[in-house]
């Protein structure tokens, strides 16, 4: 794989890949359990190991592949090439036999429009705001050639392709963001303060160029009044998030603290208290995101994708990287851009 960066991680693309692959198998099992089901099932630790042959991920994983693809297909970052090539392999996951890991339904419905080949912004589901607009979205950060102002278009469209949303679009943006951070060296304690910074800075910037009208809609009077209700939202996910961390961990569950994740602020504020919470022990951090009573593969996939950028690939167990379904896929994109 390739070098690194003065101040990046060691194959911190590949960790972020794989990390995310990694939460999102330990969760998958326990997504729709409750947390005394959980501890029942696995000790009061929650999942600590993959299990399978291979460990099977959701569609969580797959379509950040699907992201992924794209992304690396692409031969210019623009929208006018990125959006059939989303398109395009968002379709084939909509298809793909093994698209039978529980989808979310906010995608499925907007996939079956795409499919009807007219424009994204009537295809999408405008009033989502599902993590599913943010659980595939960390390849966005790990591409090394993307400014920030392409990163946030970039993350804003292949959100909006399926929740036409703010919120899934500001979330989309800061999930990624989040991931370029850590992997460009930001601690991550740092990391919510950073995006307190971006949310602020960018609240009233609404990206025309990447999302076209997708903001016309009844009540709403311009560009900037839909965008900030996404920030907003996200900042007070933030708030949460800087409200809880200041206190010592009570060991709960963490989506009393930060929401179930179900929706996108929510995903990304939980699992970033449940990486914070155990910023050294990776394991440890995507075994409390999967012992959750929310969207537990979701917040765990996110949690293992901002450990995996910040630390890089070796802070996983080493026997974990031959055992997790698509591992073929993971490492040619981790390979790509580390």
């Amino acid at each position: 794989m390739g070098g690194t960066e003065p101040g990046r991680p060691a194959l911190g693309a590949s960790g972020s890949l794989f990390g995310l692959a990694y939460g999102d198998a330990l969760g998958k099992p326990t997504e729709f359990m409750t947390v005394a089901q959980i501890e029942a099932r696995y000790g009061p630790g929650g999942p600590r190991d993959l299990t399978g042959d291979p460990a099977l991920v959701t569609d969580d994983t797959q379509m950040a592949l699907a992201v992924g693809w794209a992304l690396r297909e692409a031969p210019a970052a623009t929208p006018e090439v990125l959006e059939p090539l989303l398109r395009a392999r968002f379709l084939a996951w909509a298809v793909s036999p093994d698209n039978n890991r529980a989808p979310g339904m906010t995608c499925l419905r907007a996939c079956g429009e795409l499919a009807k080949g007219g424009p994204w912004q009537a295809a999408t589901v405008a009033g989502s705001k599902g993590c599913g607009a943010n659980m595939r979205v960390t390849p966005v950060g790990l591409v090394p050639t993307y400014d920030l102002d392409t990163l946030a278009g970039v993350a804003q469209l292949q959100a909006g392709l399926t929740h036409g949303h703010p919120t899934g679009l500001a979330a989309s943006e800061l999930t990624a963001y989040a991931v370029r951070v850590l992997r460009d060296g930001a601690a991550l304690a740092e990391v919510p303060g950073l995006l307190r910074q971006r949310a602020i800075g960018q609240r009233i910037v609404y990206r025309g160029d990447w999302l076209g009208d997708l903001w016309q809609r009844p009540g709403v009077g311009d560009p900037a009044e839909f965008i900030a209700l996404g920030w907003d939202e996200c900042l007070g996910a933030l708030d949460r998030l800087e409200e809880v961390l200041a206190e010592p961990d009570d060991g709960e569950d963490p989506c009393l603290a930060t929401g179930e994740g179900w929706i996108a602020e929510e995903a990304l504020a939980t699992a970033l208290l449940c990486a914070l919470r155990h910023p050294d022990d990776p394991v440890s951090a995507l075994a409390r995101a999967a012992t959750t009573s929310g969207d537990s593969d979701s917040i765990a996939a996110l949690a293992g994708a901002f450990l995996g950028a910040a630390d890089g690939l070796a802070v996983f167990p080493e026997d974990w990287l031959d055992r997790i379904e698509y591992a073929d896929q993971l490492t040619a994109l981790g390979d790509a851009w580390d």
